[in-house]
């Protein structure tokens, strides 16, 4: 048995540091980001990032030489009151969506 378990009884829920966006269409991922609470992150695959955003190649998408790339997506967090973070270990495109406008 766990610690985790033994210490918080076997219905204890693992937290949930971020959750996967939808990221099928553009469409899914503003329904999915839309839904994620102010100030919590969700992720997408950079295979995902790529198909939505870069016209370069997978292994140059979001480089040096995709500028395009690197402009939509900026404009596409903006537009959507989020921030993103590329973390290429995982491979993956964190956003952080902003509070509400007043």
């Amino acid at each position: 048995m766990g610690i985790m378990r033994w210490l918080f009884g076997a219905d204890a829920a693992t937290p949930s540091y971020a959750m996967k966006l939808d990221a099928t269409t553009e469409a899914a991922l503003v329904r999915s980001l839309s839904a994620l609470p102010p100030d919590e992150r969700g992720w997408i695959t950079f295979a995902e990032a790529h198909i939505l955003f870069s016209t370069k190649g997978a292994q140059y998408a979001f480089g040096e030489t995709d500028e395009d790339g690197r402009k939509n997506i900026e404009t596409f967090a903006a537009q959507h009151q989020s921030v993103f973070h590329f973390m290429p270990v995982e491979r993956r495109v964190y956003f952080v969506r902003g509070p509400p406008r007043s």
